[in-house]
């Protein structure tokens, strides 16, 4: 019975380690970090908003709608911690564009953009200052990902139409 128990938490332990390594490679390979808990996302919300309107109204439409896309991140993140998503994700918002309009006096404001969600608390916080980081080469992979899912889409240009099926009229009235 011991015998058994003991393998079960050795087996336990290596699985642990084998997780903690494979968060820590990415971030060694990457040489670099960002700001986890949609800091990145929500930065990145704010700074298509402002470039969407400087470009024509066809491109508008396709910014605004990949921009929208990128807060699904923190809103399902505080989904999945049963947190109030539209709460948090509106102060996140704010934060984040505070710090992308500041001026050089606003040093305090220019930290905004480490801002993300700490789930556990339920609130917005500094977390680069948390510790809570991601590698950037995860980061920019799962962008890149998301552009060329998004330009695929674009790109077709056929549409394709599903005729509803016809439902046969029940002489019998069944």
């Amino acid at each position: 019975m011991g015998d058994t128990n003991l393998g079960y938490q050795l087996d336990e332990m290596e699985r642990s380690l084998h997780d903690s390594l494979s968060v820590i490679k990415p971030t060694l390979e990457s040489g670099s970090v960002v700001p986890g808990g949609g800091a990145v996302e929500t930065a990145l919300f704010i700074y298509l908003e402002n470039f969407a309107a400087s470009v024509g109204s066809r491109e508008q439409l396709t910014i605004a709608e990949f921009r929208s896309a990128l807060l699904a991140i923190p809103k399902q993140l505080a989904v999945n911690a049963a947190k109030d998503s539209s709460d948090l994700v509106a102060k996140l918002w704010a934060y984040h564009a505070s710090s992308q309009s500041t001026t050089q006096g606003e040093e305090k404001k220019r930290k905004y953009h480490f801002y993300g969600l700490d789930l556990m608390e339920g609130k917005v916080r500094n977390n680069l200052e948390a510790g809570v980081l991601e590698p950037s080469m995860s980061k920019v992979r799962s962008l890149k990902s998301a552009v060329e899912a998004c330009i695929s889409i674009l790109r077709i240009d056929t549409a394709i139409k599903v005729d509803p099926k016809l439902v046969e009229e029940d002489p019998h009235g069944h």
